[in-house]
């Protein structure tokens, strides 16, 4: 009975040094992956403005042979939506909320997490043959949940660096 008791105090000490060091780490965060592509600005932003071009690039889409996408709106501009559901990757949306020629901004809703979360594609010229693609996800996870962050951006990270290396390869094909 000694052992669990200490056991148990042990535990209620980890959780609590846990909830203690949450207090300290930001709820919000930023992950941004970048590449070059070499094709002219224009050409670059025309095809990642379009969200259902994501279908050929985005490892999230691309995982799920049974996902199943839903489009409202006009691609490619300012309110336009679409909508997934997967068994793998779950239910949620993206909508379109800026496109300004060097920039895509969306706002994602995933079903079942409460909050919208935001991301951007900025697209600039380096020089007329070469474009820098910056994919951008601004995160918030509330406390005690945001100690669990670098784990999250780790994960979009990778994901992210995978999807400007398809963008890369299908845009310089």
């Amino acid at each position: 009975m000694k052992i669990l008791k200490k056991i148990l105090i042990g535990l209620a000490a980890f959780i609590a040094l846990l909830l203690i060091i949450a207090l300290f780490i930001p709820k919000d965060y930023t992950v941004s992956v970048s590449t070059t592509i070499n094709k002219p600005q224009k050409e670059v932003y025309e095809y990642v403005k379009l969200i259902k071009n994501q279908e050929n690039y985005s490892v999230w889409v691309m995982e799920d042979t049974n996902i199943v996408m839903t489009y409202t709106g006009i691609d490619g501009t300012v309110g336009f939506l679409a909508q997934w559901k997967s068994e793998q990757m779950g239910e949620g949306e993206q909508q379109i909320t800026k496109v300004d020629g060097e920039r895509v901004d969306v706002a994602l809703r995933f079903k079942g997490h409460g909050d919208e979360q935001k991301a951007a594609t900025i697209v600039k010229a380096i020089n007329e043959n070469q474009t820098q693609v910056t994919n951008e996800f601004y995160g918030h996870t509330g406390y005690p949940f945001n100690i669990m962050c670098f784990v999250g951006k780790m994960f979009i990270t990778d994901a992210q660096t995978k999807n400007m290396a398809n963008l890369k390869a299908i845009l310089e094909k």
